[in-house]
């Protein structure tokens, strides 16, 4: 019975075993680690070596870089990149060029070539705007008789429309301002056919080189000038023409001659209306300069016997 009380003890060992083929796996996985944080540091020196612009390129190459295969646009093979070359020959170093990035004198070279253009558009309207008046003026039975009192050319500031006087047909009461019917009918023709156009117009009045009157009383050939420019302007609005077209309405007086030869030439008693074209009106309305007088005067028909203005 007592023998049978004693238990033995039984002690179990696990032996450990070290090295074998999962010893150094730690190792490998170090090496992964260092290999990625040297590729990451790399990354940022690159990064924090390039400038805002490019940045803001790698940014969008990333997020759409079909747009960038197909358009154009900042990458790494752009020629302002720390990495040179790019392209489809990896062996240049100059870089890819972006499209759309034009050299400046290529832009100005458009810039020109465009504003040529639209002049070249523009004389052609103001052409047919020309023409367009001139044949209202055959046409029109009350009006063809005074189509020699009209004359009608192309300047360097626009389409310019002078109507004279002829010895016994004045476009004016005598040294006044007030208008004869027949030129009342021609300024409301030509008013709305200016209509049809975009430009602005500028009216001025000349006369010849008679002294008026009663100039010592401080009405002179100037004032008189404008006063017909400017009844000349109402009468055109007062025929339809948009008043918002009227940009300068001068009076010139004897300043500027159509006969340079005589200058007591009937002829040289007239109105002048610009269309203006748009170089001259933004001179005008830029800072309200002065336009000087267009130097293309053509020469004026053989002189008659000066009358009154």
């Amino acid at each position: 019975m007592a023998d049978e009380g004693i238990r033995p003890i039984i002690v179990k060992r696990v032996k450990k075993h070290g090295g074998g083929h999962h010893g150094g796996a730690w190792k490998i996985a170090y090496a992964d680690f260092v290999t990625a944080m040297m590729a990451f540091f790399l990354l940022m020196w690159l990064l924090g070596s390039t400038t805002k612009g490019d940045l803001n390129g790698i940014a969008e190459y990333f997020q759409t870089p079909l747009k960038v295969g197909l358009l154009g646009g900042s990458g790494s093979g752009d020629s302002s990149s720390v990495l040179q070359g790019g392209g489809k020959d990896l062996t240049k170093k100059e870089g890819q060029v972006k499209r759309g990035s034009d050299p400046p004198q290529k832009k100005n070279y458009d810039l020109k070539a465009a504003k040529a253009e639209l002049e070249k558009v523009e004389a052609e309207k103001l052409k047919k705007l020309k023409e367009r008046i001139e044949q209202v003026i055959v046409n029109d039975v009350n009006l063809s008789e005074f189509k020699k009192q009209l004359l009608i050319d192309i300047t360097t500031e626009g389409l310019r429309i002078q109507i004279v006087d002829e010895q016994n047909r004045p476009m004016f009461a005598l040294a006044r301002s007030e208008l004869q019917p027949y030129t009342k009918e021609i300024l409301h023709v030509i008013g709305i056919a200016l209509n049809g156009v975009t430009n602005r117009v500028s009216l001025s009045g000349h006369t010849d080189s008679k002294p008026y009157a009663s100039g010592d009383r401080g009405y002179s050939n100037w004032e008189l000038s404008a006063d017909r420019a400017n009844a000349s302007r109402r009468e055109m609005i007062a025929g339809g023409m948009d008043e918002n077209k009227v940009v300068r309405v001068v009076g010139l007086a004897d300043s500027v001659h159509l006969d340079k030869s005589d200058k007591y030439n009937p002829i040289n008693r007239r109105i002048s209306i610009v269309v203006m074209n748009k170089r001259t009106e933004e001179y005008i309305t830029s800072d309200g300069a002065t336009m000087e007088v267009s130097n293309q005067v053509e020469a004026a028909p053989a002189p008659v016997q000066a009358g009154k203005q």
